[in-house]
Protein backbone atom coordinates (compact mmCIF):
# COMPACT_ATOMS: atom_id res chain seq x y z
CA UNK A 1 0.00 0.00 0.00
CA UNK A 2 1.95 3.04 -1.35
CA UNK A 3 -0.57 5.37 0.79
CA UNK A 4 0.94 3.84 3.93
CA UNK A 5 4.86 4.84 3.42
CA UNK A 6 3.52 8.43 2.37
CA UNK A 7 1.67 8.32 6.10
CA UNK A 8 4.54 7.48 8.87
CA UNK A 9 2.84 9.44 11.66
CA UNK A 10 -0.77 7.68 11.20
CA UNK A 11 1.05 4.25 10.63
CA UNK A 12 2.90 5.03 14.18
CA UNK A 13 -0.02 6.09 15.64
CA UNK A 14 -1.71 2.33 14.59
CA UNK A 15 1.39 0.94 15.60
CA UNK A 16 1.39 2.47 19.41
CA UNK A 17 -2.20 1.83 19.75
CA UNK A 18 -1.32 -1.94 19.04
CA UNK A 19 1.45 -1.84 21.64
CA UNK A 20 -0.17 -0.20 24.21
CA UNK A 21 -3.55 -2.14 24.03
CA UNK A 22 -2.86 -5.29 23.05
CA UNK A 23 -5.43 -7.66 22.72
CA UNK A 24 -3.67 -10.80 23.43
CA UNK A 25 -0.90 -10.64 26.36
CA UNK A 26 -0.04 -14.37 26.12
CA UNK A 27 0.93 -15.81 23.07
CA UNK A 28 0.29 -19.65 21.81
CA UNK A 29 2.40 -22.33 23.78
CA UNK A 30 5.49 -22.77 22.21
CA UNK A 31 8.20 -25.83 23.11
CA UNK A 32 11.93 -25.20 23.22
CA UNK A 33 14.04 -26.41 20.25
CA UNK A 34 16.49 -27.01 22.40
CA UNK A 35 18.39 -26.64 26.11
CA UNK A 36 18.31 -23.31 26.68
CA UNK A 37 19.39 -20.93 30.23
CA UNK A 38 17.40 -17.85 30.06
CA UNK A 39 17.45 -15.15 32.48
CA UNK A 40 19.97 -18.08 35.33
CA UNK A 41 17.26 -20.33 34.86
CA UNK A 42 17.90 -23.81 33.07
CA UNK A 43 14.84 -24.63 30.34
CA UNK A 44 14.82 -28.97 29.20
CA UNK A 45 14.65 -28.84 25.37
CA UNK A 46 10.82 -29.54 24.64
CA UNK A 47 9.29 -27.61 27.43
CA UNK A 48 6.22 -26.06 26.67
CA UNK A 49 6.41 -21.99 27.22
CA UNK A 50 3.89 -19.33 27.12
CA UNK A 51 5.80 -16.12 25.69
CA UNK A 52 4.26 -13.24 27.51
CA UNK A 53 4.07 -10.34 24.96
CA UNK A 54 2.85 -7.79 27.39
CA UNK A 55 5.98 -7.86 29.37
CA UNK A 56 8.20 -6.85 25.67
CA UNK A 57 5.11 -4.10 25.32
CA UNK A 58 5.97 -2.60 28.47
CA UNK A 59 9.50 -3.21 28.62
CA UNK A 60 11.45 -0.11 30.18
CA UNK A 61 14.54 -0.92 28.14
CA UNK A 62 12.52 -0.69 24.77
CA UNK A 63 10.58 2.01 25.42
CA UNK A 64 10.81 5.51 25.99
CA UNK A 65 7.96 5.78 27.96
CA UNK A 66 6.40 2.50 27.76
CA UNK A 67 3.21 3.00 29.76
CA UNK A 68 1.98 6.66 27.95
CA UNK A 69 0.38 6.69 23.96
CA UNK A 70 3.58 7.88 22.59
CA UNK A 71 3.60 7.52 18.52
CA UNK A 72 7.58 8.64 18.35
CA UNK A 73 8.27 5.14 19.14
CA UNK A 74 8.09 4.69 16.06
CA UNK A 75 9.53 7.66 14.11
CA UNK A 76 13.32 8.74 13.60
CA UNK A 77 14.56 11.90 14.46
CA UNK A 78 12.93 12.77 10.83
CA UNK A 79 10.05 11.90 11.17
CA UNK A 80 10.32 8.62 9.04
CA UNK A 81 8.52 5.79 10.66
CA UNK A 82 10.65 2.79 11.59
CA UNK A 83 9.97 -1.05 12.76
CA UNK A 84 11.01 -1.80 16.38
CA UNK A 85 12.12 -5.45 17.04
CA UNK A 86 10.32 -5.35 20.71
CA UNK A 87 7.25 -4.72 18.77
CA UNK A 88 5.25 -7.88 18.25
CA UNK A 89 1.77 -8.03 18.86
CA UNK A 90 1.06 -10.90 16.44
CA UNK A 91 3.75 -12.76 18.74
CA UNK A 92 7.04 -13.54 16.95
CA UNK A 93 9.43 -16.66 15.32
CA UNK A 94 7.72 -19.73 13.45
CA UNK A 95 4.54 -19.59 15.74
CA UNK A 96 3.34 -16.01 14.52
CA UNK A 97 0.24 -14.72 13.16
CA UNK A 98 -0.05 -15.78 9.75
CA UNK A 99 -2.33 -13.12 8.77
CA UNK A 100 -0.43 -10.50 10.03
CA UNK A 101 0.07 -8.94 7.00
CA UNK A 102 -3.21 -9.01 5.93
CA UNK A 103 -4.22 -7.45 9.95
CA UNK A 104 -2.05 -4.50 9.00
CA UNK A 105 -4.10 -3.69 5.79
CA UNK A 106 -7.24 -3.53 7.19
CA UNK A 107 -6.30 -1.79 10.16
CA UNK A 108 -4.65 0.58 8.22
CA UNK A 109 -7.59 1.10 6.02
CA UNK A 110 -10.10 1.17 8.60
CA UNK A 111 -8.58 3.86 10.72
CA UNK A 112 -7.69 6.00 8.07
CA UNK A 113 -11.16 5.59 6.51
CA UNK A 114 -12.73 6.29 9.99
CA UNK A 115 -10.55 9.77 10.98
CA UNK A 116 -10.97 10.84 7.20
CA UNK A 117 -15.21 11.42 8.02
CA UNK A 118 -14.88 11.82 11.57
CA UNK A 119 -13.45 13.63 14.58
CA UNK A 120 -13.79 11.26 18.02
CA UNK A 121 -14.22 13.18 21.64
CA UNK A 122 -15.96 12.13 24.87
CA UNK A 123 -19.51 13.09 25.05
CA UNK A 124 -20.60 16.44 26.39
CA UNK A 125 -19.42 17.13 29.99
CA UNK A 126 -16.98 14.52 30.07
CA UNK A 127 -12.96 15.25 29.76
CA UNK A 128 -10.55 13.03 28.00
CA UNK A 129 -8.98 12.39 31.83
CA UNK A 130 -12.26 11.43 33.05
CA UNK A 131 -12.12 8.29 30.01
CA UNK A 132 -10.77 4.99 31.83
CA UNK A 133 -9.68 2.45 29.22
CA UNK A 134 -8.52 -0.09 31.61
CA UNK A 135 -9.53 -3.33 29.82
CA UNK A 136 -11.62 -5.90 30.62
CA UNK A 137 -9.53 -8.91 31.77
CA UNK A 138 -10.10 -12.52 30.72
CA UNK A 139 -8.53 -14.63 28.41
CA UNK A 140 -8.13 -11.21 26.16
CA UNK A 141 -7.92 -7.61 27.22
CA UNK A 142 -10.69 -6.18 25.60
CA UNK A 143 -11.25 -2.63 25.59
CA UNK A 144 -13.81 -1.37 28.13
CA UNK A 145 -17.10 0.16 26.58
CA UNK A 146 -17.09 3.43 26.17
CA UNK A 147 -19.34 6.25 25.23
CA UNK A 148 -17.48 8.79 22.22
CA UNK A 149 -19.00 11.58 20.16
CA UNK A 150 -18.31 10.85 16.15
CA UNK A 151 -18.35 13.77 15.22
CA UNK A 152 -18.63 14.45 11.10
CA UNK A 153 -15.76 16.53 9.41
CA UNK A 154 -17.75 17.44 6.41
Amino acid sequence: MKSEKNLPYTDAVIHESQRLANILPMAIPHKTSRDVTFQGYFIKEGTTVFPLLTSVLYDESEWQSPHTFNPSHFLDKDGKFIRRDAFMPFSAGRRMCLGEGLARMELFLFFTSLLQCFRFTPPPGVTEEELDLTPVVGLTLAPSPQKLCAVSRH
